[in-house]
């Protein structure tokens, strides 16, 4: 499978700006995998589904202003990313006190409440990213026990195996990647967690399911708005939506797609430009727009 390495050189340079540029570069256009580069971050794409116009796309809407991005674009060797991340695999995660997230390099840790072993197939899933990071933070807050979950756009699976390990009574997964679909299966396999199913498609899954209690979402702020209905569609009148994926100015956009559905804010978190928001339903759709 032929690759193009596109090295983006930043200004100013930053941990941060090169998470931002990574995520937005994943989401909107195709890429697979980053690894860092002299002045900023290399991103992998394969080259059947290289769009220059989709790159351009990011930069122009990019949400820090004042930074400036320029790069460059070549063909590089054939690499087969999963097992690179296989080999290589991510440095070991302590969330608060609680939450301990790593691969199978490292033993687990039994002072830890909950350890979490994730072999990840891609850059993204392993609980480093803010979005992530922020949603386990609130499901350590979160009454699970005996609770149906659905896990949208579930990725590795980790938000699905923290909730079984919280009690979750059953969790339905959910990805439109079949790379995520299997690697949910496979990381479930290393937690001995069985209370998951998991599917690949989109919102579409969610039609005549029994409604959920806790609904997580860490996906873009189009695909939040859109699937917006499927997700109201699995709601009883006192679930929980609680979503990631989308940068401090979006907030106001979601709270208000939300409000007609009955959903009302009640939890708010921000971290580097990224935004968490837990919603409840306190009506139904017809109560809300009455």
């Amino acid at each position: 499978m032929k690759y193009l390495e596109v090295d983006f050189s930043l200004s100013p340079c930053t941990e941060d700006i090169c998470d931002i540029l990574s995520a937005l570069l994943a989401e909107n256009a195709d890429f697979e995998t980053f690894e860092p580069g002299t002045e900023g971050v290399k991103g992998y794409v394969q080259q059947s589904l290289f769009r220059e116009e989709r790159v351009e796309e990011v930069l122009s809407g990019f949400p820090l202003p004042d930074t400036h991005i320029r790069y460059t674009v070549k063909e590089t060797e054939d690499r087969n990313w999963n097992e690179e991340w296989e080999r290589n695999g991510f440095a070991p995660l302590y969330i608060g006190k609680q939450v301990y997230i790593h691969d199978t390099r490292y033993p687990k840790d039994p002072k830890v409440p909950y350890d979490i072993l994730i072999q990840p197939q891609q850059a993204f899933g392993t609980g480093s990213h803010q979005t992530t990071g922020m949603i386990i933070a609130h499901l350590l807050e979160t009454d699970l026990d005996g609770k149906r979950v659905l896990d949208a756009g579930c990725g590795t699976g980790i938000l699905s195996i923290l909730a079984a390990l919280r009690g979750a009574r059953d969790v339905f997964a959910y990805d439109i990647d079949e790379w995520s679909v299997r690697n949910t299966l496979a990381n479930m396999a290393l937690n001995g967690i069985r209370q998951v199913k998991v599917e690949e498609g989109d919102a579409a899954v969610l039609q005549k399911r029994p409604p959920f209690d806790i609904i997580l979402a860490n996906i873009n702020r189009n695909i939040l708005l859109h699937d917006l209905p499927a997700f109201a569609s699995v709601m009883h009148p006192s679930s929980q939506w609680i979503v990631s994926g989308f940068y401090t100015q979006d907030i106001e956009q979601i709270v208000e797609a939300a409000r007609p559905y009955g959903l009302h804010l009640e939890v708010r978190r921000e971290k580097e430009g990224w935004a968490m928001l837990a919603f409840r339903r306190y009506c139904s759709t017809e109560e809300a727009g009455s």
